[in-house]
C-alpha cells in the first residue's frame, strides 16, 4: 500500500495528484493553465493601435461624447445574460437607434453583446441643439443630428405686391 501512495505522491509536476490522509483525500494541481490566461495573450493585443481609429474614424486625443447603438442581429438562443444587456441597453427591438453616454460603465455593457449590435458615432454637424430645438431634430442613418431649422415669417413690408421678396 505505501508502495502505491509513493507512486502516486511522486508523479511529474503538472499532472493530478492524490494524497490520502486517513479517511479524507486531497486533490491538488501543481499549477493549472487556463485556456484564455493574459500570460498566453501577446501584450501588443492590449495597447490601443493608430490603424483602428483610422479603420472606424475616431480619434484618440477627442473621442465621441454619444454612441448612437442599433441592435442589428436577434437575441434568440443567446444567454440569459446577453439578453438582460440588450434590455438593459433599450434595444429590444431591432434596427431601431438608442442613443447612450460613451462612458465606461455603458462600454462594459457594449462589450458584452457587440457581436449583435452596431455602434455609430452621434456627430454633431451643426453644434449641440438647444432644449426647445430637440424636437425639432433628425437622426440621419449615417450618424448625424441634423436641426431643422424653423422659418420666419417674412414681415409684409418686404414684399412686393406679386408675393416675391424685394431686394434692396
Amino acid at each position: 500500500m505505501a508502495g502505491i501512495l509513493r507512486s502516486i505522491v511522486q508523479r511529474p509536476p503538472g499532472r493530478l495528484q492524490t494524497v490520502t490522509e486517513g479517511v479524507e483525500s486531497l486533490v491538488c494541481t501543481d499549477w493549472i493553465r487556463h485556456k484564455f490566461t493574459k500570460s498566453r495573450i501577446p501584450e501588443t493585443v492590449f495597447q490601443p493601435s493608430p490603424a483602428d481609429h483610422e479603420k472606424y474614424g475616431g480619434d484618440p486625443e477627442h473621442p465621441h461624447k454619444l454612441h448612437i447603438v442599433t441592435r442589428i442581429r436577434s437575441t434568440k438562443r443567446r444567454p440569459y445574460w446577453e439578453k438582460d444587456v440588450i434590455k438593459m441597453l433599450g434595444l429590444q427591438k431591432a434596427h431601431t437607434p438608442q442613443v447612450h453616454k460613451n462612458i465606461p460603465s455603458v462600454n462594459a455593457k457594449l462589450k458584452v453583446v457587440k457581436h449583435l449590435i452596431r455602434i455609430k458615432p452621434l456627430r454633431l454637424p451643426q453644434g449641440l441643439p438647444a432644449e426647445e430645438d430637440m424636437a425639432h431634430t433628425c437622426l440621419k442613418s449615417t450618424g448625424e443630428l441634423i436641426v431643422r431649422w424653423r422659418l420666419n415669417p417674412v414681415a409684409p413690408d418686404t414684399t412686393s405686391p406679386n408675393g416675391r421678396a424685394v431686394s434692396d
